[in-house]
């Protein structure tokens, strides 16, 4: 019976990593070989995604309990905000309106919907000839693409930069060999 447990949940751990190896923007994409609005728009959520992926890897329970001080927002509160944007994001090159349905997700639930929304929004900016299609939608109100940039995209990647100091404030600095510069993690 011991080593049916022991074994079952050796398993279920194997599969957890598997998983999580899958994600996507452990690092950027390759560049494209044509500078377009789709391609530097892509470029940038690229950037974003790698970004949130390495600033919210491997937290704790710590990490994501951790708050500047009493008025903040706790890592996973941020994590949860991230998600929130990167919804704004794929949403509006999906096409579609954003609402405010809180689905209760856990933090890996939430991480891994972040990388794969902005995945999803890279991919289709990436092959775009016209981004001012995707407006952001709130409503019965469209907004145009030039608020992607200074709106989700950025305030994305400030809270990203946020969590790095909350993880170093807990003692759990991100990967040392993660190249922000090359978007690569060195050997």
């Amino acid at each position: 019976m011991k080593k049916t447990l022991f074994f079952i949940s050796l398993f279920v751990m194997t599969i957890s990593f598997c998983q999580e190896d899958k994600l996507p923007y452990y690092e950027v994409p390759e560049y494209s070989e044509e500078f377009t609005a789709g391609t530097m728009a892509a470029r940038m959520v690229d950037a974003l995604g790698f970004r949130f992926y390495w600033s919210t890897d491997s937290l704790t329970e710590k990490d994501l309990a951790y708050k500047a001080n009493e008025d903040g927002r706790s890592t996973e509160e941020t994590i949860k905000h991230i998600y929130d944007l990167s919804k704004i994001i794929v949403n509006s090159t999906l096409k579609e309106p954003n609402s405010r349905v809180d689905e209760g997700l856990s933090y890996s639930e939430m991480r891994s919907k972040t990388l794969n929304n902005l995945k999803t929004a890279a991919d289709i900016l990436r092959d775009s000839d016209d981004i001012s299609q995707y407006k952001i939608i709130f409503g019965e109100q469209e907004i145009p693409f030039w608020n992607q940039v200074n709106g989700p995209i950025a305030d994305a990647i400030w809270h990203c930069g946020q969590i790095v100091i909350y993880r170093r404030s807990t003692g759990n600095p991100i990967n040392p060999k993660v190249n922000h510069f090359s978007g690569k993690v060195r050997d």
